[in-house]
């Protein structure tokens, strides 16, 4: 059995501004757009392997759920079973979800963002990839949420270093002799 952590978070023109390195002494000015393009990166990692799974969506809804869910499905192992752990979204609960025979949802109590190390994930995205830019366009939103996704599940160990927890973890199975 495997833990992941799911969750979504919302790209767009209206984009997060963060803080940037600067002389003493200056004002360092950050353009924020007006426009409101947007798609939401739909993430899932498991820290005990090391893995990923990520889509980037133009909604956040049951439908792209649906799609995360099935490409998580095929990329755990033959054999293996995860548990997939994430918040009370509306589109997280609802029946209309497809059911895997590789996948259970396990939902967090309602109101407790902090116990999904996947908040930790996005925020890495923003600090070092998304924040203080601007977007031309949808496409490029999507490319640059890719580009930031790829390029955190390319760092060795960054997973595991940030998204392992004590309480998450399944103990390995004793070998008998």
């Amino acid at each position: 059995m495997d833990i992941w952590f799911q969750d979504e978070m919302r790209i767009g023109q209206r984009g997060t501004q963060t803080r940037l390195w600067a002389r003493k002494g200056t004002r360092p000015r950050v353009v924020r757009q007006q426009q409101s393009e947007s798609a939401y990166i739909f993430g899932a990692v498991c820290p005990q392997q090391g893995s990923a799974v990520g889509l980037v969506m133009p909604h956040a809804n049951t439908e792209a759920m649906a799609h995360h869910l099935q490409a998580l499905s095929e990329a755990v192992p033959a054999g293996r079973h995860a548990v997939l752990v994430l918040d009370r979204a509306g589109w997280h609960t609802t029946a209309k979800l497809p059911q895997f025979s590789n996948l259970s949802l396990l939902p967090l109590p309602a109101g407790s963002p902090e116990l999904n190390p996947a908040e930790q994930v996005w925020q890495q995205l923003r600090d070092r990839h998304l924040a203080n830019r601007c977007y031309d366009s949808y496409e490029q939103i999507v490319d640059a949420c890719c580009d930031a996704w790829n390029a955190f599940t390319q760092i060795p160990g960054a997973i595991r270093s940030l998204c392992s927890r004590r309480w998450a973890m399944v103990p390995s199975a004793s070998v008998m002799s």
